[in-house]
């Protein structure tokens, strides 16, 4: 409560020494001494100096004023002026500038680092791919075709005669010479049809004989005009027609001795003998080709054929050598010379069929082996390839992805040849000069933007690598 009137009693003094002041013309109070005074004077200080609104009162304060701002020659009690000098204004302003930078400093690399994470957000929305350059030149390791591997001749034996098989001579494997004999067979009907034909061509040949004795002698008569023309024609006639049906004996009767020629079954050429489907006593039908008695097979030197595609068909030539490749052999290499082709391109296939010629003395290499004919770079034209891991199966067929200019992507439609393990042969789609996508997405489709991870590689072998 004291302290509630004491507050109370000093506004009453103040509001009395401001009116004061406002009737008083002092400079003291219209420079704003005063006021600034009041700021640096504690309120209770100077109303317990200057109790009183008179005129002494106020030369002293302006007095002291005066001094305080002057020289500092007399401090009175309180905080001294800070706020209203020229040097704080500079401090402040100062303040103010270092503080803007501060915050300048702080803020602005924030701002950076936000651009930069959005632009990397962005970044990471397109998808990297690895591309590589279509690889244009020879196949690698050049080209490997199959081969079909055939005996220089080979046959298939039958025979010609009904009966029995009496016996054979010669199993399977035998090295056989030309005309040796392979089995023979029983005929008993083709025997009684020897022996009849050989005594109907007897008899017919006693009719034509004579018969022409006969004609003799009516044309002797008939020139001594005891018979006449017409009997002597036709005796002439007579001699004719037993002669010819004689001729006719003869010729049967020399077929059937042909026949019973073929009794005896020999080789046609030498060779060897590969297949034997008989035995004794077995039903011989002739001319029956759905079982053959015997195959028999010459194999030196051997026929290898194989087929060229179209491509490379105009750089096969007569006297060539190509290696003929047998992997059953432990990857056995026999080269061996171009003979012929067919000169012709097989309009199912697009192939040009080559025949080889491989000399084979020891009959090491055996006919209807699986080889393959490998055709050296020198041999073959440009081709295109990729690597496998390029390619995308979809329902249109067979597709790639390719980056353009713009990073953006087009699925073209490719046609492929051969295999070669690791790529494959481009046949049309795409050049040398663009670039593939490398493991393409599923999900890629024509117009997707996308950043090449890596530069373009000529080499598919070396992208192939790094996988």
């Amino acid at each position: 409560m004291r302290r509630s009137a004491a507050a109370s009693s000093a506004g009453s003094r103040l509001r009395l020494w401001r009116r004061y002041y406002s009737s008083q013309s002092s400079s003291v109070f219209c420079t704003g001494a005063i006021p600034n005074l009041n700021k640096q004077i504690h309120r209770r200080d100077w109303l317990r100096r200057f109790p009183q609104p008179n005129k002494e009162n106020l030369m002293n304060m302006s007095a002291l004023s005066s001094n305080w701002l002057i020289g500092h020659k007399e401090q009175p009690t309180g905080k001294p002026p800070f706020f209203g000098t020229r040097g704080a204004r500079r401090l402040i302003i100062v303040g103010v500038i270092l503080l803007s930078l501060a915050v300048l400093a702080g803020v602005l690399p924030r701002l950076s680092q936000r651009r930069k994470a959005v632009a990397d957000t962005k970044q990471l929305e397109v998808p990297n791919v690895s591309v590589v350059s279509p690889s244009a030149g020879a196949p690698p390791d050049g080209l490997m075709l199959p081969a079909e591997v055939k005996p220089w001749q080979e046959a298939s034996i039958f025979s010609r005669v009904n009966g029995y098989l009496k016996s054979w001579v010669v199993d399977i494997g035998a090295h056989v010479e030309q005309d040796q004999l392979l089995a023979e067979i029983d005929t008993p009907d083709l025997d009684h049809q020897l022996e009849q034909a050989r005594s109907q061509a007897t008899l017919a040949q006693g009719s034509s004989q004579l018969a022409k004795i006969t004609n003799d002698k009516w044309q002797k008569l008939w020139h001594e005009g005891v018979v006449s023309e017409l009997d002597a024609q036709n005796t002439a006639t007579n001699q004719d027609t037993t002669k010819a049906n004689a001729d006719a004996f003869a010729a049967n009767l020399r077929v059937l001795e042909q026949q019973v020629a073929f009794k005896r079954v020999t080789a046609p050429f030498a060779g060897i003998i590969t297949a034997r489907n008989l035995n004794v006593g077995d039903l011989i039908v002739a001319n029956n080709t759905s079982t053959e008695m015997f195959h028999i097979q010459q194999m030196n030197p051997l026929r290898i054929y194989f087929r060229v595609p179209q491509a490379n068909a105009t750089n096969i030539h007569a006297d060539q050598t190509i290696d003929v490749v047998f992997p059953d052999q432990g990857g056995k290499t026999v080269p061996a010379k171009v003979a012929t082709t067919s000169e012709s391109i097989t309009p199912n296939s697009r192939t040009l069929l080559v025949e080889l010629h491989l000399d084979n003395p020891n009959n090491e290499i055996q006919p209807g082996s699986y080889a393959q004919a490998r055709l050296t770079s020198g041999s073959l034209g440009q081709i295109v390839t990729l690597p496998n891991n390029t390619l995308l199966f979809r329902a249109q067929g067979l597709q790639v992805g390719v980056v353009k200019p713009d990073s953006t992507v087009e699925l073209r439609d490719i046609k492929v040849g051969r295999d070669f393990g690791t790529t494959i042969e481009i046949v049309q789609g795409v050049t040398p000069s663009d670039k593939v996508i490398l493991n393409p997405a599923d999900s890629l489709v024509p117009g997707d933007v996308v950043h090449i991870a890596a530069p373009p590689s000529s080499s598919p072998a070396t992208e192939l690598a790094k996988k």
